[in-house]
């Protein structure tokens, strides 16, 4: 049972297992376990390698080993338990707990291919990332996440550590971590097999600059995407939704995205515009593309049954099978039929490469060939309750296996299809993804979200998580979805807040579901009006300040998305990512730096005309409003009038000109 140096990695084979550990990129090694043969083909996040020319590799005579590969040291002891450390100073980082699943000789259970990785845990250890959870902690020690995707849970199974250390749990399986005071533990619920990957880093920004390396690039933001998107749930007609863009020009307001919303299509799976509301849509999109403005369409994954292309795609296989046999599906509003008729729908399956470009043949044709570069990915966990998901057997697998894939394969979808069309910067709103979607231009916001200042608050910290997780392009539905008077004093002070938050995240978008609610389905779906005049006229005034204040933060997003694209630093993002050093940055769940050079503190109560915020050491600040200059490493009580939030600049910053 001793190690032995094969292909340049180290492997050791017992009765049980046969183990792994490779580098895999700079200052990173990845760690394959299985009762079998280890599949290279395994679906998971990780891109081919970079070579690593100077890894260092040693089998010694008394059944130990040792791999180091530029900061990161893997001390292998006999009995397979792995330790890793820091190669410089020698720091242990992370240790696995005994590899001996229920004393089985092995990290694999017996039962049905489940398997369990556990992990030593550490006083003091402060733990991020795993995608976007709604627990409104940023700090996620004590956690247990459920690696499954749902509608406003978004796994991304990669974990960052305050220690100095990442690691990418590599397996789509559904399953779960836990954050324990005295272990971490990861499992999976089928598959067979382990497979983890670890980076280490002196600096957050260090890590997620080798995850990023590890599994692909965020492409560039397009010009396009970093000023204000108005949206509602939803504009009806091609008419009602021109005269919105076109008051926002005879305002003299800035606006860059409008989004026509579900249900504009015949049937669920044509992926069309319904002719009758929409009748020239190529004449929309002309006028919409003279007025300086891009057209963002949503796509949903289901598909009626006498759609377009319901039977061209289930006689090529390309539809979700269920496990109790046939087709899964799941009943859904359709647009014929009155409003309570409620119709089975199929799914299109993201993992099968055909169904993708089956997919992408109608989006081509009737949306890119009219100018739409600008998908809204809806429903795309797919939208399904968890007994029902659970019975769903892909291309790639059964869902215990490989359902964590789906979101970031429909991604992918038009990714490529865009990237064939010459579109090198595709970008596509997305309610779901997974590790390795950023790479797919993938803008995750938060799904559908309470209309509350306890939601904004959880928004600010899970936000932050998803920036961690390498996903730099993150948004929420301004105001919260789920209803909101646009004539109650309390709901206009709430969605002025959450304008103020808005214009400060990586990408800006008004969205929601307003009072009064028209008709619960189909084709008659509509909430009240939802634009930057439909809430009086005190927060008109601060609303139409906030969009010129965004316009004029543009060059600096410019600048975030150069890097985001090079290193994959997030625009938004913690404290501790650009002060490390300082361990009260640590400690701010309620504060962010959009870029090196900007702070923000939202204000996320009720009635709150000031709060204390924390300018961190390592720089001085300056408050843009005032012209006050104060020092790093204190906390000043600041004025956050109806009017605006605090936020202060670095000194000696370019974004002081910006923010005026």
């Amino acid at each position: 049972m001793s190690y032995r140096i094969v292909a340049g990695g180290l492997e050791r084979h017992n009765a049980a297992e046969i183990l792994r550990i490779e580098p895999w990129g700079p200052d990173a090694v990845r760690v394959r376990a299985s009762s079998g043969s280890i599949d290279p083909s395994a679906p998971g996040a990780l891109e081919s390698p970079e070579p690593c020319p100077h890894a260092e590799l040693s089998a010694s005579g008394d059944g130990c080993a040792r791999l180091v590969n530029g900061l990161v040291a893997v001390d292998a002891s006999a009995d397979g338990r792995l330790t890793f450390r820091h190669a410089v100073s020698g720091r242990e980082l992370l240790a696995e707990r005994s590899p001996h699943a229920h004393h089985t000789g092995s990290r694999v259970h017996a039962t049905a291919g489940r398997t369990a990785q556990s992990f030593e845990a550490y006083d003091g250890e402060r733990l991020h990332g795993l995608g976007q959870h709604l627990h409104g902690r940023l700090d996620q020690k004590g956690c247990v996440i459920d690696l499954v995707q749902t509608n406003t849970e978004v796994t991304v199974p990669f974990l960052h550590s305050s220690r100095g250390y990442g690691l990418l749990w590599n397996n789509p399986a559904t399953g779960r971590v836990e954050l324990g005071a005295d272990a971490t533990r990861w499992t999976a619920d089928a598959g067979g097999r382990i497979d983890y990957w670890i980076t280490v880093g002196d600096t957050p920004a260090r890590i997620l600059d080798s995850y990023t390396r590890a599994t692909g690039r965020p492409p560039l933001l397009p010009e396009w995407a970093s000023g204000f998107w108005q949206s509602k749930l939803r504009y009806r007609s091609q008419e009602e939704l021109l005269s919105v863009a076109r008051q926002y020009r005879d305002r003299g307001l800035p606006l860059s995205v409008i989004v026509c919303d579900f249900f504009h299509w015949p049937r669920m799976g044509d992926w069309r515009f319904e002719e009758s509301e929409w009748p020239d849509p190529a004449a929309m999109v002309k006028e919409l593309s003279d007025l300086g403005v891009e057209l963002a369409v949503s796509v949903w994954p289901t598909v009626e049954p006498d759609s377009d292309s319901h039977d061209e795609l289930r006689s090529a296989g390309h539809l979700l099978r269920d496990a109790g046999g046939g087709l899964l599906t799941f009943p859904w509003p359709s647009r014929y039929g009155g409003d309570a008729l409620l119709r089975p729908m199929a799914y299109y399956d993201a993992t099968h490469p055909g169904a993708r470009a089956a997919l992408w043949q109608r989006l081509n044709r009737n949306y890119r060939s009219l100018g739409v570069a600008c998908f809204w990915l809806d429903a795309c966990e797919p939208d399904l309750p968890l007994d029902r998901a659970a019975r769903a057997v892909y291309a790639a697998g059964p869902a215990a296996e490989v359902a964590n894939l789906y979101s970031r394969e429909h991604t992918r979808a038009v990714a490529d299809g865009l990237r064939a069309a010459g579109e090198d910067r595709p970008l596509s709103l997305v309610r779901s993804a997974w590790a390795g979607s950023q790479a797919h231009g993938a803008l995750l916001w938060s799904g559908d979200i309470p209309t509350t200042f306890d939601s904004l608050r959880r928004q600010i910290r899970a936000g932050l998580n998803v920036a961690m997780s390498g996903i730099p392009w993150w948004n929420t539905d301004i105001g919260g979805f789920f209803g909101g008077d646009p004539d109650d004093p309390a709901y206009r002070e709430l969605l002025v807040r959450w304008f103020q938050y808005g214009t400060f995240s990586p990408v800006m978008r008004l969205h929601g579901d307003r009072q009064p609610n028209y008709s619960a389905f189909a084709a008659d779906m509509t909430g009240g009006p939802n634009e930057v005049w439909s809430y009086g006229e005190e927060a008109y005034g601060i609303l139409r300040d906030h969009l010129l204040l965004r316009e004029r933060l543009r060059p600096y997003l410019r600048r975030l998305s150069e890097d985001a694209h090079r290193t994959g630093a997030p625009p938004m993002r913690p404290l501790f990512f650009d002060f490390p050093e300082d361990a009260r940055a640590w400690e701010v769940d309620d504060q962010f730096l959009l870029g090196p050079d900007v702070l923000v503190a939202p204000v996320a109560e009720a009635g709150v005309r000031s709060r204390r915020v924390y300018l961190p050491a390592g720089a001085d600040w300056r408050d843009p409003v005032t012209g006050r200059e104060l020092r790093g490493g204190t906390t000043v009580d600041a004025a956050a009038p109806l009017e605006r939030i605090p936020h202060f600049v670095r000194q000696g910053a370019d974004a002081a000109a910006w923010l005026g």
